[in-house]
């Protein structure tokens, strides 16, 4: 049974091939917001008589409608559908959560993704509608995180409160002489510098500092202004991939 993997955010829905050797395909990825992402969905997946055969792996964690309708979309075109939970144990992550069910799926998943990479400490960063920051030791234990703006929410905030300040553009430096400017450096850098203090607390708590991976369609444009990164551009589907595969072994 060929096998499918589906991404679904508050902002992009992210998918791609499960191959044989446990790598991802092509990764899709489709914004969503006005556009109608289920006509858009339908659109980018292989026809129906391709499908027919296989199964598909959703982790949401979009609203409960939007998700629904992902759901009944899929279900149109794969023989089998499996939606991915937060689970307190699995793939030598352990979640530090005592109700592991209220860490976002995302999050465990890119923790999953990250610990099989390598097994040192990481410091996980999500950059999508929200910045998302977990803290991984190097034995797979989960030692919490925070949750922060994006700056891309930071933008759309301000412009709500003043339409005068714009939404989007300018450049990032550190002390700009211009408004678009001065607004893309500080919410850059108000991201930035809640990572930079998290790498500094980590390395206080775990005696080293961690690995810093970055992932989310916003995290290209803060890679710069943390150069120790690296960049994982489809970590949630690496681990997505993970929990698929460890339900087939089942």
């Amino acid at each position: 049974m060929s096998h499918w993997l589906f991404d679904l955010g508050n902002s992009r829905l992210k998918f791609a091939h499960l191959r044989e050797d446990g790598s991802l395909g092509e990764v899709v990825a489709l914004d969503h917001g006005d556009r109608d992402l289920v006509a858009a969905l339908e659109t980018a997946l292989p026809s129906r008589g391709e499908l027919a055969a296989a199964s598909a792996c959703l982790a949401s964690v979009a609203s409960p409608a939007l998700t629904a309708g992902v759901v009944d979309a899929l279900t149109t075109r794969f023989a089998c559908i499996s939606l991915a939970r937060t689970q307190s144990a699995m793939a030598g992550v352990r979640i530090a959560y005592a109700a592991p069910e209220r860490l976002g799926v995302d999050r465990f998943l890119a923790l999953l993704a990250a610990h099989a990479r390598a097994r040192h400490a990481w410091l996980v960063v999500g950059v999508g509608t929200a910045v998302t920051i977990d803290l991984l030791a190097a034995d797979g234990q989960h030692r919490g995180g925070r949750i922060g703006p994006s700056p891309r929410l930071m933008r759309d905030a301000l412009h709500r409160a003043a339409v005068q300040l714009p939404a989007s553009g300018g450049d990032y430096l550190e002390f700009a002489t211009d408004t678009a400017d001065a607004l893309a450096s500080g919410c850059e850098g108000a991201a930035a510098g809640l990572i930079e203090r998290s790498l500094q607390q980590a390395r206080t708590q775990l005696g080293e500092t961690p690995a810093l991976l970055l992932h989310g369609g916003g995290a290209a444009a803060l890679q710069s202004l943390l150069p120790e990164s690296v960049m994982a551009s489809a970590l949630v589907l690496e681990g997505l991939a993970l929990w698929a595969r460890a339900g087939i072994r089942a």
